[in-house]
């Protein structure tokens, strides 16, 4: 499975990922180097529209919509 994870590289090349990554043995990995600088946090963006999204993903029908994702129980 390939999976992406945020991280940061320092001026000394070294990587910090920015989340907790668990794996059952040693991988390869690729690192891609972005152009802009790293954003403490979340994008303030997504801080102010949290709020407007919530009201309309928390609704019976979004529920419905997105079912078939979810796990038989």
């Amino acid at each position: 499975m390939i999976r992406t994870v945020e991280a940061v590289i320092d001026e000394q090349g070294n990587v910090r990922l920015l989340e907790p990554v668990h794996l059952s043995e040693a991988r390869r990995a690729l690192v891609t180097i972005l152009e802009e600088q790293p954003v403490a946090g979340a994008p303030e963006s997504a801080m102010l529209s949290e709020a407007a999204l919530a009201e309309d993903w928390n609704r019976p029908e979004e529920d419905e919509a997105w079912s078939h994702f979810q796990p038989v129980r």
